[in-house]
């Protein structure tokens, strides 16, 4: 009688503040309904039409009163689902803590009726919860668990919600390789359930993360997919979106036509929609395009305008590129003053940025087991305990023991004794062992002496057939072709417009040999031990301007957009050498990059030190090849884009001069998408 009257008082209350005729039914239903696990499953589904209005406070109402009649009945399902919905309704409001106890509460519960796919609805949920705590381990186990349930139970629409989930997690925590590769299998399961939205929003999300990692031409193919699935109608704020975006990768390439096109489109649209971030995008990379066309007054009045809109906004990412382009700007129009006042600006952001230490996800993480219960042992407290046997208690005196006690003490008497004598026994072996063990030390010692004596012999003898090699070779080759070239024009063979017209080539040829001799007289300098490097203060970005002008007609022959990020930065190191190191590392990014490819040259401070950075977007170099990059006993060398030769002794040179001033360099690369070459040099005399 008395929880008919709690559900009367219930009904007469929610009847007034009722959202729809189905919570209405239900409700009714609930009041006359008699109290067993039919009735724990409507409320359950009361449960879930008053969650999803997000009426927390009613909700929580019945689930405490479902919670109680579960108990009662012993009705372990209905009490795992309202474990479940109180915790999903405490993370909604972030009570981080008592989400996760009733999360593991349903879990277990769900685990002892077997109901793998809950579990695994759970599990998800837990993981979600963690990484957004910063929890990576805890998180990554869950989520990856519960996506192989799905996977093995074929449950699309929840496989495609926890792929897009953890995309975004992982992207959050800067590791893009993960984030693409969970997107294209977001991508994939939303093909096969035909879910537009999610085939949309994975594909726009791709082009961004390929951006990121300045795959640019890749970036405008999954662009331009985007736009074509779009709907004028229902998709605004995302065309909007990707509009600028495209424009922008398009800039990249300098192919004006087609950026102006989707810029232009970009700008009406979100002004149309006064979507302030996709305007903020568009009057930037506007800007930018008219700055590259010499349209100064119009690009000004557009960069104003986007500085207005990211300060108020608060939009960093924009800001900073906006400082970019106001330096380039007043550069531009000869304003040093005003370019000096941005630069101060973009570099003071541009730190705050960096000191932004992005979280990382573990990566060697094993799933969790779902299969079994968690705590076996542990029987669950919530369950009604009515039908529990009570089990007689043993009652055992030591007199009755007393036996087998002494019994075992005699017998641990003997093994103490057998011990003893074993002991004893070993005790001389021992020794012997050990003065062997000394003597064998010793011996190891002389033939690793011996051993690292023959292996220097063998690089010495390496250096010499090396330098025989490439004189007989290399250089021969470059000289014989200039000398044949001269000997025609000394016979008369051709005329001298003939021999103008080979110059190109004449010159060329020359300047392979001057680079091979260059190069070789500092190696042999270097492996001879006579470069003894005569360090001093410098500023590195002086050097990066020195030798980047070299490579200016380099550069726009092969129309490959070099970026120059550098920033004032100071080494202290041997000048000479370290210019002899950037040349070669820039040489190499031009050498191997391809039309509409990009380097970008950059430097900062790490741990006291300072990094130097030569980026490409080039051809790349295999796993099998970079360990023979740095090797002197290699000799390896590769041809580039436009079949420019080489030495193989660039980079060779390179390490030796780094370590000469207590530098190190190394090199991350991927085939066909680039390469990164870091160097690191004291930035203090330590």
């Amino acid at each position: 009688m008395k929880q008919i009257l709690t559900f009367a008082a219930c009904l007469m209350t929610f009847v007034i503040f009722s959202q729809n005729e189905k919570i209405d039914e239900l409700t009714v239903q609930l009041a006359y309904q008699n109290a067993d696990s039919t009735k724990v499953d409507r409320s359950l589904a009361l449960i879930n039409e008053l969650y999803q209005i997000k009426e927390y406070d009613k909700a929580l109402l019945f689930v405490n009163k479902t919670s109680t009649l579960a108990k009662e009945l012993n009705y372990t399902k209905g009490l795992a689902e309202t474990n479940y919905f109180r915790a999903v309704i405490y993370a909604e409001r972030n009570d981080y803590f008592n989400a996760i106890d009733n999360y593991n509460k349903s879990r277990e519960l769900y685990l002892q009726i077997k109901d793998t796919i809950s579990v695994a609805k759970v599990s998800n949920n837990i993981g979600l919860l963690e990484i957004k705590r910063g929890n990576y381990t805890v998180g990554l186990q869950n989520s990856l668990s519960a996506i192989s349930i799905f996977e093995k139970q074929n449950l699309k629409i929840e496989l495609c919600a926890a792929y897009h989930n953890l995309a975004e997690a992982y992207y959050k925590t800067n590791q893009i390789d993960k984030a693409i590769e969970f997107n294209f299998k977001a991508l994939e399961v939303s093909k096969q359930i035909k879910d537009k939205d999610g085939i949309k929003m994975s594909t726009k999300n791709i082009a961004e993360l390929y951006s990121l990692l300045k795959e640019h031409r890749k970036a405008i193919e999954y662009y331009e997919k985007a736009l074509d699935i779009l709907n004028p109608k229902t998709d605004q704020d995302l065309r909007g979106e990707i509009l600028p975006k495209l424009g922008s990768e398009y800039l990249r390439f300098k192919e004006y036509d087609k950026a102006s096109e989707y810029l232009v489109e970009g700008l009406k649209y979100n002004r149309k929609q006064n979507n302030k971030e996709g305007l903020l995008r568009a009057l930037n990379a506007v800007g930018n395009l008219n700055l590259q066309n010499k349209k100064v007054k119009l690009a000004e009045k557009q960069l104003n305008e986007a500085y207005a809109i990211a300060q108020k906004i608060d939009n960093k990412t924009e800001l900073l590129e906006n400082y970019k382009l106001h330096i380039a700007l007043d550069s531009t129009r000869g304003y040093f003053e005003n370019a000096f006042f941005w630069q101060n600006k973009f570099y003071s952001l541009k730190d705050s940025l960096s000191k932004i230490n992005q979280p990382v996800f573990p990566t060697d993480v094993d799933p969790l087991d779902l299969t079994t219960e968690e705590k076996p042992a542990k029987e669950n407290p919530e369950l009604n305990t009515k039908n529990e046997i009570n089990q007689p208690e043993i009652n055992t005196s030591w007199s009755d023991n007393s036996v087998l006690i002494y019994g075992l003490i005699a017998a641990l008497a003997l093994s103490l004794a057998f011990l003893v004598y074993t002991l004893s026994k070993t005790k001389s072996h021992k020794e012997e062992l050990e003065k062997q063990k000394n003597k064998l030390e010793q011996e190891q010692i002389r033939t690793e002496a011996i051993l690292e004596q023959t292996h220097h012999l063998e690089e010495v003898n390496q250096v010499k057939d090396k330098l025989f090699s490439i004189v007989s070779h290399d250089l021969k080759d470059s000289i014989s072709s200039i000398k044949a070239f001269l000997d025609l024009l000394k016979e008369d063979s051709i005329s001298k417009e003939e021999f103008y017209e080979l110059i190109p080539e004449l010159s060329e040829n020359a300047n392979n040999a001057n680079s091979l001799l260059y190069n070789l007289l500092n190696w042999s300098k270097s492996q001879l031990q006579n470069l003894e490097p005569k360090p001093e203060l410098f500023n590195i970005q002086d050097v990066f301007h020195t030798k980047i002008a070299l490579v200016e007609q380099k550069v726009e022959d092969k129309r490959i957009v070099l970026i120059d990020e550098s920033q004032s930065g100071f080494v202290y190191a041997d000048r000479s050498m370290v210019e002899i190191v950037v040349q070669n590392l820039i040489t190499n990014a031009v050498k191997f990059s391809r039309t509409g490819d990009v380097i970008t040259i950059s430097n900062q401070e790490v741990n006291g030190k300072t990094l130097i950075c030569i980026e490409d977007t080039g051809v790349g170099i295999a796993k099998e090849n970079i360990d023979k990059l740095f090797a002197s006993h290699k000799n390896f060398t590769t041809a580039g884009t436009k079949n420019e030769k080489g030495t193989g002794l660039g980079l060779t040179i390179a390490k030796d001069l780094v370590e000469l001033n207590n530098g190190k360099i190394w090199v991350e690369s991927t085939q066909n998408a680039g390469s990164k070459f870091f160097v690191e040099l004291p930035k203090t005399n330590n």
